[in-house]
């Protein structure tokens, strides 16, 4: 009996085994695409927007504007900037580290663009004022409101981990896995 090939990725479980082609170069080339833009944004946001108005685009949907960001997420638990660092830390060699086993395609631009986020935004907390690890994050992008009254300030980065998330859990809501099988085509039943 031959195996059937996956509907989302085209490719039988055998395939997407460890013999198969493995998306590592994919994951770490988007990576370095989303830090890459990540860090440009930030220099020309800190090099033009610095003690600036916002600059109001799209008729006012849409906000440019430079702000620091030494919490988490949306400002959040901003006296645990440390904490988020090694946190990110850990998602960077997490991910990294797993590269070499990845045989999804989904799963490694779902990585890549958490790798590359992560990444930016540890730069920032690394290199930033006022230290190492504590680091103020530079956000730029704000909707409907220049200062981030509407929906909070965020940036290349945000946006990119976001998107690996959402695309993560769709990925992990389908059953698929890190090798491009589906959780359903695995033997993990016996038949009784």
């Amino acid at each position: 009996m031959s195996e059937q090939p996956d509907s989302s990725t085209g490719a039988t479980p055998a395939a997407a085994a460890p013999g198969g082609r493995s998306r590592a170069r994919l994951l770490l080339v988007l990576a370095a695409v989303v830090l890459a833009l990540d860090l440009a944004t930030k220099l020309v946001v800190v090099a033009t927007l610095s003690d600036r108005e916002p600059l109001r685009l799209l008729g006012g949907a849409l906000y440019l504007t430079e702000a620091r960001n030494t919490g988490a997420a949306f400002s959040f638990a901003e006296g645990a900037t440390v904490v988020f660092s090694l946190i990110a830390l850990v998602v960077v060699v997490v991910i990294v580290r797993s590269a070499r086993r990845m045989y999804s395609t989904g799963w490694a631009v779902t990585l890549g663009l958490v790798l590359g986020g992560a990444l930016g935004n540890l730069i920032d907390r690394v290199f930033r004022d006022p230290g190492f690890l504590e680091g103020g994050v530079v956000d730029f992008i704000s909707v409907f409101d220049p200062y981030g009254q509407v929906f909070p300030i965020f940036n290349i980065a945000d946006s990119a981990i976001v998107c690996g998330g959402v695309l993560g859990a769709l990925l992990a809501f389908r059953g698929i896995e890190f090798d491009g099988s589906r959780s359903s085509d695995r033997p993990d039943t016996v038949a009784g």
